[in-house]
């Protein structure tokens, strides 16, 4: 009697390569094709605030060591950069801040008298022109209240109760444009707007 064969089994299938990190988890169709550590560096920037690990990997939707892999990275590059800025370890946080050296630099050119958190809060409505202070908040914590509270009382910035809606419209005052001798009508993005901008982004964070 011929003998029964053995069921032959399907070869295994080749699996594809796994994509990286940044295509793989949290990366939006907006951040395609940017590095996990360009998404940190912009986390750190926005926020204006030290954050810790377990912060930075649930903003980006990553899984901690990813984070902890693409900071580390972010920091060597820093660390090789020729410019003004550095990634700055404090206790288990981390932020985007001016190198220590230059410091006095930069508050010597400032043209205003407020504090580094007020200024980061008004750089962010100045790239705005007008945005909505829970909005605001959103972006720059529960400080942002008592930013809003110094730049009005320095009448920096207008605020104006939503037409519908429980919020404020915040936007930049005459004062503002005087200071940084931008007119009403440019766009934000002019040199002098831009400098000032910049020289807030350089300044060491404080809690927001």
């Amino acid at each position: 009697m011929p003998q029964d064969c053995p069921p032959q089994q399907d070869e295994p299938k080749e699996q594809p390569p796994e994509p990286p990190v940044e295509e793989r988890v949290g990366a939006s169709p907006g951040t395609a094709g940017v590095s996990l550590a360009a998404r940190l560096e912009a986390i750190l920037y926005l926020k204006g605030k030290p954050l810790s690990l377990a912060d930075l990997a649930s903003i980006a939707a990553v899984e901690r060591d990813e984070a902890e892999l693409a900071l580390i990275t972010l920091m060597a590059d820093y660390a090789h950069r020729d410019t003004a800025l550095e990634i700055r370890q404090e206790g288990n946080t981390f932020s985007l801040q001016l190198r220590e050296s230059l410091t006095d630099l930069v508050q010597n050119l400032l043209p205003v008298d407020l504090s580094t958190a007020s200024l980061r809060t008004l750089a962010t409505i100045a790239l705005k022109k007008r945005i909505l202070q829970s909005e605001l908040v959103e972006l720059r914590g529960s400080g942002a209240y008592d930013h809003i509270k110094e730049l009005l009382a320095q009448n920096f910035i207008e605020r104006r109760r939503q037409s519908e809606g429980r919020s404020y419209w915040l936007s930049l005052s005459e004062k503002f444009h005087r200071t940084f001798a931008v007119r009403p009508e440019q766009q934000a993005s002019q040199a002098s707007l831009s400098r000032a901008a910049a020289s807030n982004d350089a300044l060491p964070n404080q809690a927001a």
